[in-house]
């Protein structure tokens, strides 16, 4: 059971992006560990993980990584299904939502 729920978060204490990631994870419920990156020297295990963009944040899930926060925040909410959805079930609820969301962002 143990093995279903390991979950990693790779980042920087200082991120945005991070941030809103640890935020979900955390309105879930969901417990992770958090590996602190060095975005100057960054380890093999980042590399190895976003080899795309080679930027944080990762979330890994049972050892397969997803990238880009936003996807993450949909992975999330669509894997833990029994605890409240970080979004509105109303359709007009969701945009506001994510209204308010990218206003912030910008």
């Amino acid at each position: 059971m143990a093995k279903e729920n390991n979950v990693k978060l790779q980042g920087m204490w200082a991120s945005p992006y991070v941030k809103r990631v640890e935020i979900a994870l955390k309105i879930k419920g969901i417990p992770y560990e958090f590996v602190e990156e060095d975005l100057v020297n960054k380890s093999q295990l980042l590399l190895q993980y976003n080899p795309v963009h080679k930027k944080v944040p990762v979330l890994i899930h049972n050892g397969k990584p997803i990238c880009e926060s936003l996807v993450m925040l949909e992975y999330i909410d669509e894997t833990w299904k029994n605890v409240p959805p970080l979004l509105p079930q109303d359709p007009y609820k969701r945009a506001k939502v994510r209204f308010w969301t990218s206003f912030v962002e910008k």
